[in-house]
């Protein structure tokens, strides 16, 4: 899927560079997927010819801005914005049914370890804070049923995540009940199902749009912008909102 691919590079200077990750590639090398060749910190260093430091991460579903230091100072600079909560990230998901106009998710969640990349974190950590602002952009609904329902509404929304819990979107999505669509995780298989029948969708349909964050040397204030890729487009299409393809690019 991704030989001979190149990422599209969103900025780059002498100390970080930010990429539009595509939906199911790796941030890095992970023993949970020991199978995957292909991960963004490889294919960047590859591409750029230099080594690269990922500050945060996206899950490998994700699509969207991911942030790399250039060297190991200038990580641990970008690395104190995020744990301070200095930086803004905003995705975009397409969720089951109507959600409220918009709305503070506040539910903490226990951290879920994987019994091979985490095998050495600490087990008994108890549940931490974590906070979602989320607003509704547009909504659609098809005459066609799902599950108990005749007719299936789906909601187009954006997230700001105010802390960075472990698929903090994802788990708080599903918590109030609009789960995320492609979610094979925590999503509904029946629309899941349905929109790979219809609508060709194979991936969750989660991407961060920007980042904006200060420059760790220069102060000067940088938003990194995603455009959307072809799967987001053609739904956004089939669902009648095209608007939204030119605002998000």
């Amino acid at each position: 899927m991704f030989e001979n691919y190149e990422l599209e590079i969103l900025y780059k200077d002498d100390y970080l560079v930010a990429i539009n990750k595509p939906s199911g590639l790796l941030v890095h090398k992970s023993m949970i997927d020991r199978h995957e060749i292909y991960y963004a910190m490889k294919m960047l260093r590859d591409q750029i010819g230099a080594w690269v430091y990922p500050v945060h991460r996206l899950d490998k579903p994700t699509s969207g801005v991911l942030l790399f230091a250039l060297d190991s100072h200038t990580s641990k600079l970008l690395n104190e914005q995020f744990k301070a909560h200095a930086t803004r990230k905003k995705y975009i998901a397409v969720v089951r049914g109507y959600t409220d106009e918009s709305g503070l998710i506040e539910h903490a969640l226990k951290e879920k370890l994987d019994k091979i990349s985490d095998k050495d974190a600490q087990k008994d950590k108890g549940a931490q804070d974590a906070i979602t602002e989320y607003k509704r952009v547009e909504t659609v609904e098809i005459d066609r049923p799902v599950g108990r329902y005749e007719k299936t509404r789906y909601s187009l929304v954006e997230l700001l995540p105010q802390t960075g819990r472990k698929h903090q979107l994802r788990r708080h999505m599903k918590h109030i009940s609009h789960h995320i669509l492609g979610d094979t995780k925590y999503g509904r298989g029946e629309h899941n199902k349905f929109i790979r029948a219809e609508y060709g969708v194979h991936r969750l349909l989660l991407h961060c749009v920007s980042l904006e964050l200060q420059h760790p040397y220069s102060g000067a204030n940088l938003i990194f912008k995603a455009k959307l890729d072809a799967t987001f487009q053609k739904l956004f299409n089939e669902f009648g909102w095209q608007d939204k393809i030119e605002f998000y690019n």
